[in-house]
């Protein structure tokens, strides 16, 4: 074969690995809640780094104003310890209010977007953002707010709301917001 065909053929294989490679994909995981305790336990032994044992502050949600859904005014977003997905002690009792708002709403639906801090691959944050999301949706349910009315999606660490690098602002990238869903 001569140079010519080869480039030839080099060129078709690099465009077909680049348009295979595409971005990740941000769609909803379904999987049992057995399975998330059990990729919960196995991902989590993957940290980027090691937790930190700072306080746990609580912290203003700061809506971006470019969604096309809402932020209803009786939903509050949610934060998380650093590598973590498990609803903090501090997150209990908004969820729990969160619930009685989607009850008083009984049409409304919702969805929460699991976010994290820019440590981390975009793969492990899109997997430790879905935890967050689904961890979430589970709490929900367990409070009599039915499943069918709530999507999951992550945005691993797409989404920042604060771009500083220290623990401040990762502590406010490490949360789910709730999103009315436009009808």
């Amino acid at each position: 074969m001569n140079h010519k065909g080869m480039m030839y053929i080099s060129f078709v294989l690099f465009v077909g690995l680049v348009s295979l490679w595409g971005c990740p994909k941000k769609t909803e995981m379904t999987s049992s809640p057995e399975a998330q305790k059990e990729n919960m336990t196995s991902l989590s032994t993957h940290a980027p780094d090691a937790e930190s044992a700072e306080a746990k502050p609580e912290i203003k949600s700061e809506w971006p104003s470019k969604r096309s859904e809402v932020a209803a005014e009786g939903l509050k977003p949610i934060y998380f310890d650093f590598d973590k997905s498990i609803i903090r002690d501090d997150a209990q009792a908004v969820m729990k209010a969160n619930a009685e708002w989607l009850k008083a709403n009984p049409k409304t639906k919702i969805r929460i977007e699991g976010n994290c801090d820019e440590r981390g691959t975009i793969e492990y944050n899109q997997a430790l953002g879905q935890r967050r999301a689904v961890n979430a949706k589970q709490y929900l349910t367990t409070l009599g707010v039915s499943g069918n009315r709530i999507k999951l999606i992550s945005y691993g660490k797409e989404k920042s709301s604060c771009n500083e690098h220290d623990e401040t602002c990762w502590q406010k990238n490490r949360k789910d917001d709730f999103v009315v869903m436009a009808n």
